[in-house]
């Protein structure tokens, strides 16, 4: 059986993320002026989100362009982590937005100002479309990396948002109630905050080269020693360097007849062949050191 480690590429998704970024880059203009027109705070917050939307979706669009880049001897994995960073970027701006609302709102609530209910409908109702729009171009490709969840994430609390926008109009041109407006920034403000929390709880973890979540290391250590030959598993190692591109290393204790009767490298085979295959998380990428039980006795104590 061999082994070449080869990858599938990270995919180009360039196309979808520059459609995405024209659209919102034209609502962003809209609801700017909107904004102004209206004196509204729900629909100054959704354009302050989508600058930081479009500004999100530039970085997505720059990052996915960086992820293909092939790798280098400098950079064994080339610009793949790219795409982790344009998310961890996202969502950390996407949080400050959040809080802002939350504040803002709360402060409108006290002393509203008179809102432009109709205008303020036409533009939440531009919004809304160029969302769905946005939408619609991501959603098949948004479960593909952090970057385009990210970026698609973003685009549905939009529009979250722009429906937020319309109903406040809507109730402050029925009842009176210019309340509504500082309600529906609030309202944008919950939208965007666990979200936003998540995905940066996910990128940060990435970063930190946590194991990924649905790969249990102990099973793992358990389905190796299943292995012939195998005497002992010690200092596993896995993490993600991108999405879709999980990593593995272990040492692994053999036989000493194993170095001198050829199945070493077959003993190799079976461990790559286990992990790639055996759980939900396929590690195509595994290195193992494979040594003899003697070789214990030279290892760092640090090593489990």
């Amino acid at each position: 059986m061999g082994h070449d480690h080869a990858h599938a590429g990270p995919g180009d998704h360039r196309g979808r993320l520059a459609v995405a970024f024209a659209i919102t880059a034209t609502i962003l203009v809209a609801q700017a002026v909107g904004a102004l027109v209206t004196g509204s705070l729900a629909l100054l917050v959704d354009a302050a989100h989508m600058l930081t939307d479009a500004g999100g979706l530039a970085l997505a669009l720059f990052a996915a362009h960086l992820s293909l880049r092939p790798p280098t001897s400098q950079r064994t994995w080339g610009f793949r982590r790219a795409e982790v960073l344009a998310a961890l970027g996202q969502s950390a701006v996407l949080l400050a937005v959040g809080v802002y609302v939350l504040v803002e709102g709360v402060t409108r609530l006290w002393s509203p100002p008179a809102i432009a209910s109709r205008e303020l409908i036409v533009f939440g109702v531009i919004g809304l479309v160029g969302n769905v729009a946005s939408m619609l171009v991501l959603a098949s490709q948004r479960s593909a990396n952090l970057n385009l969840r990210a970026a698609f994430l973003e685009v549905v609390n939009d529009a979250l948002g722009s429906v937020a926008v319309i109903v406040a109009a809507i109730v402050i041109a029925t009842t009176g109630w210019q309340r509504a407006d500082a309600v529906a920034g609030l309202l944008i403000g919950v939208l965007i905050l666990p979200r936003a929390a998540r995905l940066l709880r996910e990128t940060t973890s990435v970063l930190l080269e946590s194991t990924p979540p649905a790969l249990d290391l102990d099973d793992v250590r358990a389905h190796l020693l299943e292995v012939d030959h195998v005497r002992e598993v010690h200092d596993v190692h896995a993490s993600l360097i991108a999405t879709g591109l999980p990593v593995l290393s272990a040492h692994v204790v053999v036989e000493d007849e194993c170095f001198k009767d050829g199945h070493a490298g077959w003993i190799l085979d079976q461990l790559q062949e286990c992990v790639a295959t055996h759980f939900a998380v396929s590690v195509e990428h595994s290195t193992f050191q494979l040594e003899p039980a003697r070789h214990t006795e030279h290892e760092h104590p640090s090593h489990a």
